[in-house]
């Protein structure tokens, strides 16, 4: 373990498939192996390509760092694109097992990451951390090797119904949302707890990703004139939902309310109006060494960062603490450190001291990792113990976070 690494980039296939990308030192170990690999799934196209894209980059950015920082390991950062598509992020999860991955941050869309633990991680006995899989379905399943750096959506659910009941005096509702594991997750969790607190919900209604229209269905769930409409899904299909609201309803009689899933800078320029009417709930990054994370990712990338980009951060970083603290690259191995290097007991250790921590690490030392999104605390079902949500509202420039609450 005695080498310096030099940046590259190396295409890792290409063909039916896609393009992948992994960034590794030029240098082998005396063995021929990397110290560390980490893949990242990701997705970089597809209905949630525009927030993926950033969150792949984000997941990337610990083995750029430690590469700038001139460590002397070798980190193995494969990349894969899941396409926003169970199949195919199954798939690419199963190139990253084949080529020896023992840890993978991903995916991102919740439909995905469920398809891929339980046909990858659980029987191939690998570690994934999901950065922005919310779905309540995902606690219920092994959490020695599917774990996750983003609050459950059943979090969320209570945090979106008490601000639309609580804090503007919306008292009825409408639910649109997407057609999979997220929508229906976040939905379920969004109603249940808006009749909790006096509300009452009149339609709900799923919709399938990127059609032409959603007229028909926009007239069903606006028929009975609610206070609030409570839209779930992503911008690809948000920009046709709201050109057709925008188009054929009236904005000033309906509040509506997105979640993470559709914050995107791009979505008011994308549906050419500032979406002055819309509000929304995401996970914020509150985490201790947060703005070390903000200035490595803009000098890295050139942009701020966005919705799950630092929890995609914090899961390699929890990956490449527990890999260097196992006794072997293994899947097994790993697991049995992902606790040890993450809750609480030990030397903290966070971003700005990432390359002490994998010292540390390797020397069998107790650390605690306190990231970027939040201090990484994860029970026995891979969930974080506590959450903190940014409200956000919309104009012609992006989204702004007004205000934060926790739970």
């Amino acid at each position: 373990m005695s080498h310096k690494l030099n940046r590259r980039t190396v295409l890792k296939g290409l063909g039916a498939a896609g393009v992948t990308a992994g960034i590794a030192g030029c240098a082998d170990d005396d063995n021929g192996e990397a110290d560390a690999m980490v893949g990242v799934l990701q997705p970089a196209t597809g209905d949630l390509g525009d927030l993926g894209s950033p969150i792949q980059d984000a997941g990337a950015l610990p083995g750029l760092q430690l590469e700038d920082e001139g460590v002397p390991y070798e980190i193995d950062i494969r990349r894969e694109d899941t396409e926003t598509e169970p199949e195919v992020g199954i798939e690419r999860a199963q190139a990253l097992v084949d080529a020896g991955y023992p840890s993978i941050t991903g995916a991102a869309s919740s439909g995905v990451t469920i398809a891929v633990a339980q046909d990858i991680y659980l029987p191939e006995e690998v570690v994934g951390i999901s950065p922005a899989s919310t779905s309540p379905d995902i606690t219920d399943i092994e959490g020695r090797y599917l774990l996750r750096t983003c609050p459950t959506d059943a979090l969320q659910g209570v945090a979106a119904a008490n601000l639309a009941y609580e804090d503007r005096g919306l008292e009825t509702a409408s639910t649109f949302y997407l057609n999979n594991d997220y929508g229906e997750g976040l939905n379920d969790s969004f109603v249940a707890n808006f009749e909790d607190v006096g509300g009452e919900v009149f339609e709900e209604s799923a919709f399938e990703a990127e059609q032409p229209s959603y007229d028909s269905e926009l007239e069903v769930v606006l028929g009975d004139d609610p206070d609030l409409l409570y839209v779930v899904g992503y911008p690809d299909s948000g920009e046709q939902i709201f050109r057709d609201f925008y188009e054929n309803f009236d904005a000033d009689d309906t509040v509506v309310m997105v979640a993470d899933g559709m914050q995107s800078n791009s979505l008011p320029g994308d549906v050419d109006n500032p979406m002055e009417n819309v509000i929304g709930t995401a996970p914020a990054a509150v985490g201790p060494d947060r703005e070390t994370f903000d200035e490595l990712y803009e000098a890295e990338y050139g942009r701020d960062p966005g919705v799950f980009n630092a929890q995609a951060y914090d899961a390699t970083a929890v990956h490449l603490l527990a890999q260097f603290r196992a006794d072997e690259l293994s899947g097994p191995a790993v697991a049995d450190e992902v606790r040890e290097v993450a809750n609480p007991g030990g030397e903290v250790v966070t971003p700005s001291t990432l390359a002490d921590g994998l010292e540390m690490a390797a020397d069998g030392e107790e650390i605690q990792y306190q990231g970027a999104s939040s201090e990484i605390v994860f029970d026995e079902n891979g969930d974080l113990d506590a959450a903190t949500f940014d409200i956000f509202e919309f104009d012609m420039d992006g989204y702004t976070v007004t205000e934060q609450f926790e739970l």
